[in-house]
């Protein structure tokens, strides 16, 4: 696997959280070392200003006398406790205390020194760093600290536990930023190899996904869905396509067969009304064809043209009133259970037009006995059901004729038709945002649309979007 770079966004985005995360745990690191060093150095200057001062009081109550045996007391100090004594005169002769000499640098009265001593350790000379502090008693002068090696142990190991940490820091928040961009490399690499694959017409490929879902996961099922809409989409048109030539090359033929033979002179007058009858039938097929599909082309694009809210209760009782007489003509009941105010989103013309093609399915094809058109409300939704007491349709077939073209070889033989009617029933479903469904009506077919009820906020003025059946 390649290694990230900063020209992808993935590296770059690597690289300034590592940065980022770097930077803030140095700072914390690096404060907490801080301010523990300067708790440890506070603590050994409140030891000494407290002996400090315990002696100063001594003095001030009982004088130098008492000081100096106070010192010589305490010069076996420094094997338990490390502290550090002398009281000089004015010629800086020592006068008590565990120090042979004064030190070299002396700051002013009141002031800290920092210096190193010797001492005798197992036999050997060993150094030891002094923090101590001067206090003038008149002519004399005294110095008390303490013996810090400890302490200094202690802020080495403290800073060095602290670098230590930066660095593992560093490195351990590299590895991530390199595992994550190669991640977010490798995936976005998958996407665009698949997504090559498809633009060569390999429409069957879909974006890889992983469980648990991620955000590249929800994104790879938004697209993947998007290419199932497009593969049905383009499936649907190249059936368009080749079933309509197919289907349209036999009236066309016979048109141009009729007009040549016409043209030719070989029809005798008393066929030509005959001729001119059977070519404008062809014609009228055609044009019926190429208007189904076009309404289809229509509502596949899934543009919704016009958009408005539509009384679909209303809609259907007005096309169920349009067609009662063609369906008393053929000896049926056309009957409508329809419930109020049943609001939809969509275009008034293409469900006017899907709701005849299933009234025209259902008078052509039943033939006798009942058939029945209501709306209701479910939920959120609203059902437009047409059941019909026909021959149906068998359950295997039932997926095949919502495409075009595609009709039963018992309708072929009985009825002329094009195989358009229900196909365009599916696309205004799914231009809708809706579902159809062909189910066992017992006898008959029933047909269900159901759709998304409409917003709230897009209901009719003076609605209560409350109400429904």
């Amino acid at each position: 696997m390649r290694s990230p770079s900063f020209r992808s966004s993935a590296g770059r985005l690597a690289t300034l959280y590592v940065c980022s995360i770097v930077v803030s745990v140095s700072a914390l690191l690096w404060t907490v070392y801080l301010v523990t060093q300067r708790a440890l150095e506070r603590e050994v200057d409140l030891v000494i200003e407290t002996e400090l001062e315990d002696l100063k009081e001594q003095y001030d109550t009982d004088g130098l006398s008492r000081l100096v045996q106070l010192l010589n007391r305490r010069v076996d100090s420094w094997g338990r406790t490390g502290a550090v004594y002398l009281l000089v005169d004015s010629s800086d002769e020592p006068q008590a205390g565990n120090l042979t000499s004064w030190p070299r640098e002396t700051p002013d009265a009141g002031r800290w020194l920092e210096f190193t001593i010797i001492a005798r350790e197992h036999g050997m000379d060993v150094d030891h760093p002094v923090r101590a502090r001067i206090f003038n008693l008149g002519a004399y002068r005294m110095l008390v600290g303490t013996d810090v090696s400890e302490r200094q142990r202690v802020v080495r190991r403290l800073r060095a536990a602290t670098l230590w940490g930066i660095t593992l820091t560093a490195l351990f928040t590299a590895l991530i930023g390199v595992w994550y961009s190669r991640r977010v490399a490798g995936r976005v690499r998958a996407v665009a190899e698949t997504c090559e694959r498809i633009i060569s017409g390999d429409l069957a490929q879909r974006l890889p996904q992983g469980t648990p879902p991620d955000e590249f996961d929800q994104l790879a099922g938004a697209v993947n869905h998007m290419l199932d809409r497009i593969e049905h989409q383009t499936m649907s048109v190249r059936t368009t396509f080749g079933s309509a030539a197919h289907d349209l090359r036999a009236p066309l033929h016979r048109i141009r067969v009729r007009l040549e033979s016409v043209q030719d002179g070989d029809v005798p007058e008393t066929q030509a009304q005959e001729i001119i009858r059977d070519t404008v039938a062809d014609l009228n097929r055609v044009q019926r064809t190429l208007a189904a599909l076009l309404q289809i082309a229509q509502a596949e694009s899934g543009a919704l043209p016009n958009e408005e809210t539509v009384d679909i209760g209303e809609l259907a009782r007005e096309m169920a009133d349009l067609y009662e007489p063609a369906a008393r003509e053929q000896g049926m009941q056309l009957h409508a259970a329809i419930g109020r105010d049943m609001i939809v989103s969509g275009n008034r013309q293409l469900l006017a037009q899907m709701i005849a093609n299933l009234l025209e399915n259902a008078i052509k094809y039943a033939q006798h006995g009942r058939i029945d058109v209501d709306v209701a409300s479910l939920n959120d939704k609203v059902r437009l059901t047409v059941r019909d007491q026909g021959p149906g349709i068998p359950e295997a077939e039932r997926a095949q004729v919502l495409l075009p073209f595609r009709r039963l070889a018992r309708d072929e033989a009985q009825s002329a038709g094009s195989g358009l009617g229900l196909s365009l029933v599916a696309a205004v479903m799914r231009l809708h945002r809706g579902s159809v469904e062909l189910h066992d009506n017992q006898p008959g077919l029933l047909v269900r649309c159901v759709f998304p009820s409409a917003p709230a906020g897009r209901l009719r003025a003076g609605q209560d979007p409350g109400q429904g059946h």
